[in-house]
């Protein structure tokens, strides 16, 4: 793991609405951010495999993500 930066995790938790934020909860929240983005991924590469191509289109990955999160 590692791959997002923490710097715009922070933005992120800030765009929020939060005036204070430890690096803790940038660390933590980045985290889950790359697992979910994995488990989207993933999902979309079997939808590409399924559909018999190799390159993963917009359509793979928004359909992981209603499939796997709506």
């Amino acid at each position: 793991m590692g791959e997002l930066q923490l710097a715009p995790v922070d933005r992120l938790i800030r765009k929020a609405g939060a005036q204070r934020v430890s690096d803790e909860a940038v660390k933590v929240l980045a985290e889950v951010l790359e697992d979910i983005a994995v488990k989207i991924t993933q999902a979309a590469v079997n939808y590409a495999r399924y559909a018999k191509r190799k390159t993963v289109t917009a359509e793979d990955v928004n359909l992981a993500y209603k499939t796997l999160f709506a």
